[in-house]
């Protein structure tokens, strides 16, 4: 019995048929979000049920407006989990929203940690658990954003349930703050930390390859240094990238040249504050696929 199709092989689909490498990120933030009206009544239960349930409109609304023009949604964690319980079903609900509009969900939580502790996490976010009570599924993201920086033990848990599931992984490998250069450009051998990452990515793509080419072992690199990316796509050949940085933190699509290989879903742009705060998400998502698309040489 044939598995899952491999995440990479999905995305490439999506992004031939959209003709689009934008990712969506959903950050919402509760204190931004709008108060009932005059006149309207207020939803029920506690402050954190309200706020997530206004949180899971907010993420439907973008969805509808910017999704057409997207591929992926990117739901930071911390944006809902800072809700408790309630922000868990909210984000629950973004998903399914999401894969309701056909597009992928990458949860961009970052998790990384002992190979005990990242087998758990792999569960909660593109796996399941067996219970005595019966099996408990998690998020039911296609693809996930680890943290590599324990090791590659720690990346092995979450590289295995992700071949299984079929689901893809991006490791943090040049991020897009400001602070990056702190660690990541530090010499490690004849090269950089960043370097040392990307060969740990490398090295695993094989495992989470599609016919297209492409690897769902991916890296999170930032748009923010276009500067990097030419090196980081010799090193990891293969990988999609996920560019996160354009818009609000100054990152160009017009510099992520370099980060496309040999497909147009080589790599993905992560926006997230330039379309969620724009007047018209829907118009704001059309003209950065239509540039992307051009710079991608698809």
């Amino acid at each position: 019995m044939n598995g899952p199709a491999p995440f990479a092989d999905r995305l490439a689909a999506l992004v031939e048929e959209r003709r689009s490498q934008v990712c969506l990120g959903l950050d919402p933030d509760p204190a931004e979000l709008a108060s009932p009206s005059a006149g309207q009544e207020p939803a029920r239960g506690s402050p954190a049920a309200a706020a997530a349930i206004a949180v899971a409109a907010h993420c439907r609304g973008l969805i509808e407006a910017a999704g057409p023009a997207c591929v992926a949604v990117k739901p930071q964690l911390a944006c809902f989990e800072r809700l408790g319980a309630p922000g868990w079903e909210a984000l629950a609900a973004t998903v399914e929203a999401a894969h309701g509009a056909g597009l992928l969900v990458i949860a961009d939580g970052k998790r990384g940690d002992v190979p005990h502790t990242a087998a758990a996490y792999a569960q909660a976010l593109f796996g399941s658990v067996a219970t005595p009570f019966g099996e408990v599924r998690g998020l039911d993201a296609d693809a996930a954003t680890t943290n590599p920086l324990l090791g590659g033990d720690a990346l092995e848990p979450l590289v295995a349930a992700a071949q299984e599931a079929g689901a893809g992984l991006f490791a943090l490998v040049r991020t897009s703050n400001p602070g990056a250069a702190d660690l990541f450009d530090l010499p490690v051998g004849e090269g950089s930390l960043s370097d040392r990452l990307a060969s740990l990515v490398a090295e695993r793509a094989p495992r989470l390859a599609g016919a297209s080419g492409l690897s769902g072992m991916g890296a999170v690199v930032g748009a923010t240094k276009p500067e990097h990316l030419g090196r980081l796509r010799e090193l990891m050949p293969d990988s999609i990238l996920l560019l996160p940085g354009v818009g609000a933190q100054g990152g160009r699509a017009s510099d992520l040249t370099a980060a496309f290989g040999k497909h147009p879903a080589s790599a993905l742009v992560a926006a997230s504050r330039s379309l969620a705060g724009a007047s018209d998400p829907g118009e704001a998502a059309e003209r950065l696929r239509a540039e992307i698309w051009d710079v991608s040489g698809a």
